[in-house]
């Protein structure tokens, strides 16, 4: 096991094509949240963001939304998803970032939540709801306790792109569609390009996500993208499954990561 501050967001890209796998936490329970975690590592996960739940997730779709109140409804708080995180963290030094809005760590206080992220092993914060242009008001607490702020690039992005990616620290979260997270059938954004202008301004692994479920959407965008993010594929399997989900995330995970592997 690595030391808390050795282990960089980085780590999850040098054994090839990473697979980034996400959990609400505190869906069914903060136990069982730290349970499901460690089985996608065990699967091959190579970074795991733990979503903290917030009433008005505005990023996401049905499937994340629900999950969000049912976190809530089970006793979720900030600091009960510090202690989760920093309970996975004494397990494996696998990468942690956090997914959340920007309210919740505006109520908790920049500097205290940066601080508390540090302490608990997270290593970087994807906050969906912050501009680009607003971001210098939380970027000084972030760096004082190195949690690395995840930058989103969008379809619509294409005159922002460089601009955004020749920031970004830990990896860049290219957005796959248009909309709200969820399952799609089909992902017609034109990947390539806005990759090819993120590698253009920025050595910072590209990785995607929004609407990827399956092994073959996730082989065909690993083929380009460093790493590949799922979100509410495995969130659903929390739904149908709750407790006794474990063992088809884990299932599901390794599918995932396989399929990256060949891409590798």
């Amino acid at each position: 096991m690595k030391k808390k501050a050795e282990i960089k967001i980085g780590d999850a890209f040098r054994h090839g094509k990473a697979f980034i796998g996400f959990v609400t936490g505190g869906d069914p329970s903060i136990e069982k949240s730290e349970e499901f975690v460690l089985k996608m590592v065990q699967a091959g996960c190579d970074l795991i963001e733990i979503g903290i739940p917030f009433s008005d997730p505005i990023a996401e779709g049905p499937v994340i939304q629900e999950a969000n109140l049912r976190a809530l409804s089970a006793g979720a708080t900030t600091d009960r998803l510090f202690g989760l995180a920093a309970g996975v963290r004494e397990k494996t030094d696998v990468p942690l970032v956090f997914l959340t809005y920007l309210n919740p760590v505006f109520r908790y206080g920049y500097e205290a939540f940066c601080a508390k992220c540090e302490e608990a092993g997270v290593n970087g914060i994807i906050l969906p709801d912050m501009p680009y242009e607003e971001k210098q008001e939380f970027l000084p607490y972030a760096e004082a306790h190195k949690v690395d702020i995840i930058s989103l690039i969008a379809p619509t992005s294409e005159r922002r792109i460089r601009m955004i990616a020749s920031e970004a620290k830990g990896f860049v979260y290219v957005v796959s569609s248009m909309g709200v997270t969820g399952v799609r059938s089909e992902i017609n954004t034109n990947l390539d390009k806005i990759i090819a202008a993120v590698k253009g301004v920025t050595d910072v692994p590209a990785a995607v996500g929004f609407g990827v479920s399956t092994p073959e959407q996730a082989a065909e965008i690993a083929r380009t993208a460093d790493g590949v993010i799922v979100g509410s594929a495995i969130v659903s399997l929390i739904a149908q499954y709750g407790e006794d989900a474990g063992e088809y995330i884990y299932d599901y995970v390794k599918k995932m990561k396989a399929a990256l592997m060949k891409e590798s």
